[in-house]
């Protein structure tokens, strides 16, 4: 061997590159291996270790990806590369490409939360606004494509440049999400998740555009105003209860209340309405009682009368058909406003719907001062 094979195998072997890049940080996505000029030594090695991927990239275009492992960067283990460039020949001078290693290992506990409240249409309880906030984790799944279309030239990306994109997209889907659900808004605070389950896969193949995998996902709370809350609240409540035992209840504490004010005119008017109501429901039990002594001394072969039927009325809320519900039911929605003065009721009997102002029994909800003309003898 002449003197310059023997300087040419001393250079060959002093210029062989050994490219690896150790992360010391938790939030890098990834890193570009910085070289004079990105030229890379004929024969160099590269080191990829677990949890990491390789990418090569030449001129803005995606060459190779490297999985872990320790590799002898030639034209057998870079036909890609070798293609782009042209080289027939092998590489027998340094080439140029720009190396970027990219973290491949989960990244969690990530927040996200929606910025503004978002306005849901509920059937009871018509528009309201919720805010939701949570926690989520990706990874790196195609990691050339995430160079390409999201790094670009960035020589150190972290997950804190990406976060805000993901952040938004996260909002912008969950609005969608939960708006479609149709659930009803008590519902949505119940069911966190089943729901953060559903924005996961509506989610995900959004986010493999980029070459991002959504792992989990998670809705930790959904929040509403304190005032929604309570009419929830009473609502439930009054769902469970005996509505017939509930108005007696609202009445009695209604007439109290009616008395302790005394100097309050509407809190007389309420009390005198609310007393003729119940003097109604006193009236009719005393009658019974009384019509239950004729009839036991009547002789013991008499027919008694039939059985009184209960009055069942129908209403209108949001033009829907509701019912049927008795007297005191009726009073009851009343009282809880799901029902109002200008609200229309039917009973066998009538010929078309009325408001409830218009009809005769059902006066006594609204109060008032004026008793009913006396009867006629």
């Amino acid at each position: 061997m002449d003197i310059f094979s023997k300087i040419k195998e001393k250079l060959s072997h002093e210029f062989i590159d050994i490219i690896e890049w150790l992360d010391y940080t938790d939030d890098t996505i990834a890193h570009r291996f910085e070289r004079y000029q990105n030229e890379i030594k004929n024969g160099a090695k590269l080191i990829v270790r677990e949890g990491q991927t390789a990418v090569f990239v030449n001129e803005g275009q995606l060459a190779d990806v490297f999985e872990p492992g320790t590799y002898d960067l030639t034209t057998k283990n870079l036909p890609i590369l070798a293609t782009l460039k042209g080289w027939k020949y092998g590489f027998n001078s340094p080439f140029k490409a720009e190396v970027y290693f990219v973290n491949t290992h989960l990244f969690t506990d990530e927040k996200w939360g929606t910025k503004s409240p978002i306005t849901l249409s509920d059937d009871r309880f018509g528009l309201v606004e919720i805010r939701a906030f949570g926690t989520y984790a990706f990874k790196i799944a195609d990691a050339g494509k995430f160079i390409i279309d999201i790094v670009g030239t960035d020589n150190n990306f972290t997950n804190f440049e990406i976060n805000e994109h993901l952040k938004s997209l996260i909002a912008t889907r969950f609005t969608d999400t939960v708006g479609e659900a149709n659930l009803p808004i008590e519902l949505y605070a119940a069911n966190t998740s089943e729901l953060s389950e559903t924005c996961q896969e509506v989610m995900q193949p959004e986010f493999l555009t980029v070459g991002i995998s959504l792992e989990k996902f998670y809705i930790e709370n959904v929040s509403m105003p304190e005032d929604l809350k309570k009419e929830i609240f009473e609502y439930s409540r009054i769902d469970k209860l005996d509505l017939d035992k509930l108005t007696k209840f609202k009445t009695a504490k209604a007439i109290e209340a009616a008395a302790q004010n005394e100097g309050g005119t509407a809190g007389a008017g309420m009390g005198m309405g609310m007393g003729f109501v119940l003097a109604q429901q006193m009236g009719g039990m005393m009658g019974a009682t009384s019509q239950t002594n004729v009839q036991g001394t009547q002789q013991m072969g008499a027919v008694p009368p039939p059985m009184p039927v209960s009055v069942q009325y129908f209403y209108a809320v949001n033009g829907s058909q509701q019912g049927p519900v008795s007297f005191e039911q009726l009073q009851s929605l009343f009282a809880n406003r799901t029902i109002n003065r200008d609200s229309l009721v039917w009973k066998q009997g009538m010929a078309n719907w009325s408001a409830l102002k218009d009809v005769e029994e059902l006066k006594s909800f609204l109060g008032g001062n004026t008793p009913p003309p006396l009867p006629n003898n």
